[in-house]
């Protein structure tokens, strides 16, 4: 014979508990009288067939019929007698904040870039969550499971955000040169709209972060070079400074050459820069007081110096076919 619950309580040592059906294995016999403790963290929700009679805010409850009118309504159409056991099973529900949930990207996103155009990025962050509304959240994530803790639905949670995060970061981000001013601005703006998909589910958003935005290692090297030249656009600007990188890393590979052969190649690489690389400077100067530098430049002539930048190693393969193919349109 089953025995009757006299005293309905339950208390969550771990903190993480966001649902905890007792007792934990379906509906067991409920005795009249019996005495519900709800603490200050908790409500109770008394189900019977899958259908909810009545929640308990924080308190001490005893179980009589003139206490819970709609319980002992229930059990009065059933045809129990008012001293008769009841059959029924009590959902604790935490009402208590869940901090520090995280969010990230497995795979990079695609993020139209005003500047870059289509690159890839990944991001990731935290938040925190409350259970708003007790039944709904029962009904909708719960089920039948007789413990739901916050990392149960985590992944599903992390999983809205990352399908809404594109197009959050299309409405609140142009470009990733914006990225450290706008970190504040898009975590605000993606709290505010994932809040009505978390209040389908019973939930509220109390807080959503934004640490950190990460792009592939190529754009990262674009994003560098941006910062140290502001005209990127602009040729002689842009041979200049792909000038002035050569010069210290031929500085570097000098002095960090550690043989006879290492040193030899990093001070001739030296010597020849050391050479070539005023005349270039001067030229480009030259042509900068001309009036409209590199505008009145033919497209020719800028491949010329391209192709020199490539020969000395300046400039990569891949930079000089990107410059080549914008020269060529020109032509």
């Amino acid at each position: 014979m089953q025995k009757l619950m006299e005293v309905i309580e339950f208390l969550d040592n771990s903190g993480n508990t966001m649902v905890k059906r007792m007792p934990n294995d379906g509906p067991a016999e409920i005795k009249w009288g019996a005495q519900l403790t709800v603490r200050e963290s908790q409500e109770a929700v008394f189900f019977r067939d899958g259908k909810a009679l009545d929640v308990f805010k924080p308190g001490r409850h005893v179980l009589e019929t003139q206490n819970i009118p709609l319980i002992g309504k229930w059990v009065t159409s059933f045809g129990y007698g008012p001293d008769s056991p009841f059959r029924a099973e009590v959902y604790f529900v935490g009402k208590q904040l869940f901090p520090n949930l995280k969010w990230g990207t497995k795979e990079p996103i695609l993020f139209k870039d005003t500047e870059l155009k289509m690159i890839r990025i990944r991001s990731f962050g935290s938040f925190s969550i409350q259970i708003a509304d007790s039944l709904l959240f029962i009904n909708k994530i719960v089920g039948t499971k007789g413990t739901y803790r916050n990392e149960d639905i985590e992944d599903y949670l992390k999983s809205i955000v990352i399908s809404r995060l594109t197009n959050i970061l299309g409405d609140e981000l142009k470009t990733v040169f914006d990225m450290p001013s706008s970190f504040d601005d898009i975590s605000l703006a993606a709290r505010i709209k994932l809040q009505t998909e978390f209040d389908g589910l019973g939930l509220y958003l109390h807080d959503f972060y934004i640490n950190s935005i990460s792009v592939p290692e190529d754009v990262q090297q674009v994003i560098d070079q941006r910062s140290g030249m502001s005209a990127i656009g602009n040729m002689d600007e842009f041979m200049k400074y792909k000038i002035a990188l050569s010069l210290e890393n031929a500085s570097q590979n000098e002095g960090a050459a550690g043989g006879a052969m290492g040193t030899g190649v990093g001070a001739g690489m030296g010597l020849g820069m050391g050479f070539m690389m005023p005349q270039m400077i001067q030229q480009s100067m030259m042509s900068s007081m001309q009036g409209n530098n590199s505008e009145k430049e033919s497209p020719m002539d800028k491949l010329k110096k391209l192709k020199e930048l490539l020969d000395m190693g300046v400039i990569s393969e891949d930079e000089f076919n990107q410059k080549k193919s914008k020269l060529m349109d020109q032509i």
